[in-house]
């Protein structure tokens, strides 16, 4: 293991960090909130020493491999998260610093769970910090030290560090060179964060609460400055949110394809028609179960479903209504669809759909080798053959969540809330949604878990955005035992 240039690559993900508070630390002082400004002047200056620090241990042998990828990938989500909680720790805005830690971790994560009972008494620098998180941890924060910082020559580490954070079954280039294909990412995502601000300011939402709604949206996060989230809004707002949730939630790749008008590789993208396709029959099956509560007023029960279910299969967790007291069919389908997730290649969380269409069809093609054993059958997704790498690269994912999630759930089980409490609060949390069912539900929060509890469910977080492997790897006797 290159320990060296672990070291050295996660001091410029913490010089990065430091660079990206200045802006809260700005506000604060343009608000007056001179506590607050004083708590992020010193966890600036605290970050950017230990990132400096860091920098200052070169690597005299640049080896970087697959292992350092990950070890780098998940020691700095969970650096960012703990450097990230020091302004609401120091400030006393939440006097626990594990505390500090879960909401920061479920920032980055854009999970959006939070321990927080009262959100409109933070300091503006403070909930302009909060879910500006969810838009740097929404692409990535490596995939943006990539796009804007150089830190090495060559395509090795960007390869190793982009597989390591990225969604989804596999990653692909949209561009010969990474480094070109992570600033396009970021491109296509500012774009659409500035048009869906424009939009939220034409719909008469103030300036402050447009960007946070919006950063909360393209990072798929769902941290939102009023304690109703966006129930208090407008129905054009609402309609917004709901529209740009549902865009943030489609693989990228999609957008890139649209500016090179390649309409054949669109139209022949299975992902993209089978996430359309669960989010829209959702909302028509949701519609038609609410319809009673809405007294029959369609109009209003299908924009209500379309908002939870774009809101929930995203994984963004904004909402507008407390989905608790909703028929149980429609919270169990919410609930199964916390699992599946958005695209791969997105800013949501979850399974994610490409996964999703690939366990079907390997679950069809051993049904057709049990009953023809002698028969070849490939399988394929929007015309490409899936090989065996990403089918048992899939197996392994599947069974990875399954195993997290049942150690999960057991743990924090210890703290007698209820099964539905439970199972919902660490497919929440694994999926990076942010509100459950029941006491985690969209009227609730998370303050009610022990502080291991809390623990567990910032470790599921991060466990959830990375994909498992990454953070599974790091506790790996074999892999520090590596020595390059």
């Amino acid at each position: 293991m290159n320990r060296r240039v672990i070291a050295f690559l996660l001091g410029h993900i913490l010089l990065l960090e430091a660079a990206v508070m200045v802006p809260a630390l700005i506000i604060s002082l343009c608000m007056r909130e001179f506590d607050s400004a004083w708590s992020f002047a010193v966890a600036i200056a605290i970050t950017a020493a230990v990132g400096t620090g860091l920098t200052f241990i070169r690597p005299v042998n640049k080896a970087f491999y697959a292992a350092e990828g990950f070890v780098v990938t998940a020691l700095s989500w969970i650096s960012i998260s703990f450097f990230g909680a020091l302004p609401f720790w120091f400030s006393g805005c939440i006097p626990s610093l594990i505390d500090s830690f879960f909401e920061t971790a479920s920032g980055f994560t854009t999970t959006g769970a939070s321990i927080l009972t009262d959100v409109e008494v933070l300091p503006y620098g403070m909930l302009y910090w909060r879910s500006f998180t969810h838009w740097l941890g929404g692409m990535g924060v490596l995939v943006f030290l990539l796009a804007v910082v150089s830190v090495s020559k060559g395509e090795g580490y960007s390869l190793h560090l982009l597989r390591a954070e990225s969604p989804g079954p596999d990653v692909g280039k949209m561009t010969p060179r990474l480094k070109q294909s992570a600033k396009l990412l970021y491109i296509i995502y500012i774009v659409l964060t500035v048009i869906e601000i424009i939009l939220l300011l034409a719909g008469g939402m103030p300036v402050f609460d447009s960007f946070c709604t919006a950063f909360g949206t393209a990072g798929t996060g769902g941290f939102g400055v009023k304690n109703d989230s966006i129930a208090g809004y407008s129905q054009y707002i609402q309609i917004v949110v709901t529209v740009f949730m549902a865009l943030f939630g489609i693989n990228f790749n999609i957008y890139f394809l649209v500016l090179l008008r390649s309409w054949k590789n669109l139209f022949r993208d299975e992902e993209l028609w089978g996430y359309l396709g669960i989010m829209l029959g959702s909302i028509l099956l949701i519609t038609w179960n609410v319809a009673p509560v809405f007294q029959y007023n369609w109009g209003e029960a299908f924009q209500q479903s379309a908002f939870q279910v774009s809101s929930v299969m995203t994984t963004t967790g904004f909402s507008t209504i407390d989905y608790n007291t909703w028929p149980q069919f429609s919270r169990s389908l919410l609930a199964m669809l916390m699992v599946v997730g958005a695209s791969a290649g997105s800013t949501g969380g979850g399974v994610k759909v490409a996964r999703i269409i690939i366990v079907f069809k390997l679950l069809r093609k051993e049904l057709i080798r049990m009953l023809h054993p002698r028969a070849v059958h490939t399988v394929r997704i929007s015309g490409k053959t899936v090989d065996n790498k990403v089918g048992k690269g899939v197996s392994v994912f599947m069974a990875a969540y399954f195993a997290v999630f049942t150690v999960s759930f057991l743990l924090i089980s210890l703290d007698n809330m209820s099964l539905e409490t439970n199972v919902t609060a660490v497919v929440s949390c694994l999926s990076n949604i942010g509100p459950g069912l029941d006491v985690v539900g969209p009227a609730g929060n998370f303050s009610q878990f022990s502080p291991i509890s809390k623990l567990i469910l910032s470790m599921d977080m991060l466990f959830g955005r990375l994909e498992f492997f990454p953070m599974i790897l790091l506790f790996s006797p074999r892999l520090w035992s590596r020595r390059v």
